[in-house]
């Protein structure tokens, strides 16, 4: 393709609200183009990048027998209400009515469309397991769009849905769809790695995350040096050691601490370092209240809570809730109290003896408080988040941290959307029984901003070849210059019958040429220069920007040794 008929409107200066650095290459290549607050166009070179990503999901989709069909994004309450997402789901929801008053949202996903599809067609337990997937625009009002392709209002995304008669089907499908993954991250060239994950507002009961490291990630991954073990932040538990403190019991003690309301200023009052005080904060559980106690240098984990709890009804009690509960506000609060309400407590304040606990009363605490003597835990647990350094659960070692990019996810939704929505298949009893279903997705879009953050320098964007726009970047200096250009249009007439060529034939200054040929990063750069009489080119890898002059006689042997060798 000639240069001068594509649309690449490069950029010298991005806006500064261009945070992340593949949203600024992305806008400074010529990439994508902003129609409004987390929505875009996909230009020419994202494109042709988008439809090679898309090439090697469907070629793995289709290896593990995935058939590809393209549901409506469209998609009516009815829907949504059989499922109860419609009120559950949340404002990321976009919904609309039509000029008949009727609702409408337009898909974040599409469990309940699938669903319904199949349950009008599928009759018996012999036409399983069925796996569809399609690729397509997905919708979802973010609170605040950023980070560019990373979180938008409006993404590319490949999903797929599998149906199952029993869990050895579902696990199967699970396990060859995990691998997939792991294949499809692979080839785009993504240094992407599975963890255990919270299933949110999907739902199911087992999940991983695929994230690609970066230091953009807005999702922290702990992991092992020694294992294989990885986990969002959110799903990784903690490894209960004991460590009991040799100390004796202490009498229940009073004292005044005024205008103190946060753990870290109680510590400094009382010169303790910070995991020597407590937290007690109040829950509403399916409305209930309930005293949740944690270390001063922890905090509260919701997800683990609703595991623990079996209910997403949890949430944090208003200040006007405490108060007219426990008669004091947080930073005064503590378990010790005559109100027939439950304490629930992490599994490390068990190492504790003589406990700092607040009072219920604005500027008092209690210390020297025990368990038993002065309040009861209904229970103990794991609540709260790791910290970094940690004894991980399977005994590898300590926590370690790293940043990542969610580009992908698999679910075991087992009968949460087939059971709500009456979706049956007769089993080999004759019977009618609940499909299992899975469910998968990669974020399309997305995984062409990880690629970015992963592979890029100070000049540009370095493409994988995998996914690169073209395979060779072909640039005439001067093609004003017969010689040059001659040559150059003799060399874009034979590459191009074994390669992809981006021929820059404008009529630009070299320093522009060559600027926007590393903004753009294709694998291999082709210049037709000064020696262009003698027959004699340079040839230059982007990815490490080795080059060398290279007479046309050798120049595709040269070149298909070099190609050969960029990853």
């Amino acid at each position: 393709m000639k240069q001068s008929k594509v649309f690449i409107p490069t950029m010298k200066e991005v806006p500064a609200s261009a945070e992340a650095l593949s949203h600024r290459l992305l806008l400074k290549a010529g990439l994508i183009k902003q129609s409004t607050s987390g929505i875009y166009s996909y230009l020419p070179v994202a494109t042709r990048v988008l439809n090679n990503i898309e090439t090697i999901i469907r070629e793995e989709m289709e290896r593990i027998d995935a058939v590809e069909i393209l549901m409506p994004a469209l998609q009516q309450a009815e829907l949504w209400e059989e499922s109860g997402r419609w009120s559950a789901y949340g404002p990321e929801l976009m919904r609309l009515k039509d000029r008949h008053g009727r609702e409408f949202a337009l898909g974040p996903t599409h469990e309940e469309v699938v669903t319904s599809l199949v349950r009008d067609e599928l009759k018996s337990y012999k036409q399983l397991p069925l796996t569809l997937f399609q690729i397509q625009s997905k919708f979802r009002d973010e609170k605040r769009p950023r980070f560019g392709l990373l979180r938008g209002r409006e993404f590319i995304m490949k999903d797929a849905y599998s149906f199952h008669i029993d869990e050895a089907s579902l696990d199967t499908t699970y396990n060859q769809m995990y691998e997939a993954y792991s294949r499809i991250f692979k080839r785009v060239g993504l240094n992407a790695r599975p963890v255990v994950a919270d299933s949110g507002a999907i739902g199911g009961s087992h999940t991983h995350e695929f994230m690609a490291l970066s230091e953009i990630g807005e999702d922290t991954i702990v992991y092992s040096e020694n294992s294989d073990y990885a986990a969002n932040i959110e799903k990784a538990e903690i490894k209960y050691t004991p460590n009991h403190k040799d100390e004796a019991a202490a009498t229940l003690e009073k004292i005044a601490t005024p205008n103190i309301t946060t753990a870290q200023a109680l510590a400094d009052h009382l010169d303790k370092s910070l995991d020597e005080v407590t937290k007690t904060m109040v829950f509403k559980v399916d409305g209930e209240f309930i005293l949740l106690l944690i270390r001063g240098h922890h905090e509260v984990n919701d997800i683990k809570l609703k595991a623990y709890f079996g209910t997403d009804q949890i949430e944090l009690a208003s200040q006007a809730e405490v108060y007219n509960l426990l008669g004091a506000h947080p930073g005064s609060l503590g378990p010790v109290t005559d109100k027939s309400i439950k304490v629930y407590a992490d599994n490390s304040i068990q190492d504790l003896l003589n406990i700092v606990v607040g009072a219920n009363e604005d500027g008092y605490h209690f210390i020297n408080a025990q368990v038993g003597r002065d309040f009861i835990v209904e229970a103990y647990d794991d609540f709260r988040y790791i910290l970094e350094g940690e004894p991980l659960i399977d005994g590898s070692g300590p926590a370690r941290f790293a940043e990542g990019i969610e580009v992908g996810q698999v679910f075991k939704l087992g009968n949460k959307y087939s059971e709500a929505m009456n979706a049956t298949v007769l089993n080999d009893q004759g019977k009618a029984q609940s499909l299992l279903m899975g469910c998968y997705g990669i974020g399309v879009s997305r995984t062409l901003s990880a690629i970015i953050e992963q592979h890029h320098d100070e000049q540009g964007i370095i493409w994988p070849k995998s996914v690169a726009p073209y395979d060779i970047h072909l640039i005439a200096i001067n093609p004003k210059k017969d010689e040059q250009r001659e040559l150059a249009e003799k060399l874009y007439g034979q590459l191009t019958q074994a390669y992809d060529v981006l021929y820059d034939d404008r009529k630009e200054r070299p320093g522009v040429k060559f600027n926007d040929a590393d903004l753009i990063g294709l694998p291999v750069r082709i210049v037709v220069g000064k020696n262009a009489g003698e027959g004699i080119v340079e040839v230059k890898r982007r990815d490490n920007g080795e080059g060398q002059e290279v007479h046309i006689d050798k120049l595709h042997d040269y070149v298909d040794e070099l190609y050969e060798q960029v990853n």
